[in-house]
């Protein structure tokens, strides 16, 4: 079964005519996961409700082409991607913030947000395309196929792409990205 007719099966959807009813459903049940893609590929919370409100205002105006094809919800993913590269490309020009170089200490909620942060704004510094990879494949859990549809390019670019921006972010995180501490194999007396 394609992922259409699954969210469709999954809404309740299938039977009804209504493509306002029908745009309501897929609001109900995206707008959370478009929004948490939105918020990786802005780095702000303001700036990806602008992003998502402007991403759902266009699929509504072609919800009924949009509601006809195979996977309505790539193609609304990819009106968000398109919208986003072009907020990038209007203000790439914008200094990114310095990091002050303070890790968080282990058990450190304060410190764990602040990871966090700095995890936005280091995916912020990466190349429009890449960053949209690495958001795709980690935050939206889609596969290389699923990815290069999207994107419309090539599974091995999404590869190339995937892995040069995880080595440009893990170089940013070199103490999060080491090997894990070896437990000991024997227990202690």
């Amino acid at each position: 079964m394609d992922l259409a007719s699954e969210w469709k099966l999954r809404t309740g959807l299938a039977e009804a005519g209504s493509a306002e009813m029908d745009f309501h459903g897929f609001v109900a049940t995206r707008s959370a996961a478009l929004f948490r893609g939105a918020l990786v590929l802005t780095g702000n919370r303001e700036a990806a409700e602008d992003l998502v409100q402007e991403t759902l205002e266009r699929a509504c105006r072609k919800w009924r082409t949009i509601a006809a094809k195979d996977a309505p919800d790539a193609y609304v993913r990819r009106i968000m991607v398109n919208l986003a590269n072009d907020r990038w490309r209007r203000f790439r020009r914008m200094v990114p913030h310095q990091d002050s170089g303070e890790r968080a200490v282990a058990g450190d909620e304060y410190g764990r947000i602040d990871s966090r942060d700095q995890l936005v704004r280091a995916l912020q510094c990466l190349p429009m395309r890449m960053r949209t990879v690495v958001v795709l494949r980690y935050f939206h859990d889609l596969s290389d196929a699923e990815i290069a549809a999207d994107l419309g390019i090539s599974p091995s670019t999404v590869r190339s792409q995937l892995a040069r921006g995880m080595d440009k972010l893990r170089s940013q995180f070199p103490a999060l990205s080491g090997p894990s501490p070896r437990q000991p194999t024997e227990g202690t007396r």
